[in-house]
């Protein structure tokens, strides 16, 4: 009688920790509200041995990295990203090592040095007992139920959370820099019509007033010499990719405002290559013509901050 207690003890708290969990695994597959989504769930807690299909889906769905249509699909593509090892089917029991290295690959997970070197079911299924994922009184050899799975599951979306917060507050660490930097180059030189600001996109770099000549996209030498100044900075940073947008006043047609706009945009694009900013493959421009303005083209004050192109700094 005690050890059903205990049995049935344990059991309601998995489920417990699963449903409370759920949001998270749900909202990581674009699924919160599904009611058939959420029935699946339901069905794998009372699921006593998953198969290495419905192990699949669960998993290449909560880490985002693809939506099969059922498990035997889920299951040839990880097969394919070599995910899983052996000679198994989609319909067998999955064994928990096994189903340790699906995750390690599914949730890109890189693993200490003996994972590195030879990654394999065995290392998977330390790497996460290191990570206390996996229990400490599991079996690398045992069949895993709908529960252990979630259960394994939850907790690498709770890291994964833990991991974007850290790299989040990195990122918004290098920005701040980043901006302090290129302001202070803009000080410096007495960079005119040129700001820096934080976005949601990255840094953006604004170059305002520019004075191109009537219906040219020739980069005037009084700009050239602004990105001169910034350039070794873009430089510097490693792996750069940059969004470039050119913008207009109201003068002219649509389509010709949004063409002469791209033009000026992939004029500061060249440049930033010539110098050796950029990579050719790292910039993508655009050109909004006057479909953005940020003042009133009723004034010639307007009209200049109007006129302008802009690179944005993206998140590597």
């Amino acid at each position: 009688m005690i050890m059903k207690n205990l049995q049935f003890s344990k059991r309601y708290g998995l489920l417990i920790l699963c449903l409370w969990a759920a949001p998270m695994f749900l909202s990581a597959q674009g699924l919160t509200g599904n009611t058939s989504a959420a029935q699946e769930m339901a069905n794998l807690l009372n699921t006593k041995e998953v198969t290495y299909g419905q192990a699949s889906r669960f998993a290449l769905d909560a880490a985002n990295v693809f939506s099969a249509l059922n498990d035997e699909e889920a299951f040839n593509f990880a097969v394919q990203q070599n995910w899983l090892k052996g000679n198994v089917n989609h319909s067998d029991p999955a064994r928990l090592d096994k189903i340790a290295f699906l995750l390690m690959g599914s949730f890109e997970k890189r693993g200490g040095l003996m994972y590195s070197i030879f990654k394999s079911p065995r290392y998977a299924y330390r790497e996460l007992m290191y990570l206390n994922v996996i229990q400490k009184r599991a079996s690398p050899s045992m069949y895993v139920s709908g529960d252990q799975f979630l259960f394994y599951v939850n907790r690498l979306l709770g890291l994964r959370e833990i991991e974007q917060a850290r790299r989040s507050a990195q990122y918004e660490a290098r920005r701040q820099a980043l901006v302090a930097e290129i302001t202070g180059v803009i000080e410096e030189q007495a960079i005119t019509d040129t700001t820096v600001e934080e976005t949601a996109q990255g840094v953006l770099i604004t170059f305002s007033n520019i004075m191109f000549q009537a219906d040219s996209a020739e980069l005037p030498d009084a700009e050239r010499a602004k990105i001169y100044e910034i350039a070794p900075i873009l430089g510097s940073i490693p792996n750069i990719r940059l969004y470039i947008a050119g913008h207009s006043t109201d003068v002219g047609t649509r389509q010709y405002l949004l063409e002469l706009s791209r033009a000026r945009a992939q004029s500061v694009a060249d440049y930033l290559v010539s110098l050796g900013a950029v990579r050719t493959g790292n910039v993508r421009i655009i050109g909004y013509g006057a479909d953005r303005p940020i003042a009133d083209n009723a004034t010639p004050a307007g009209m200049a901050a109007n006129r302008r192109v802009e690179i944005i700094i993206l998140e590597n």
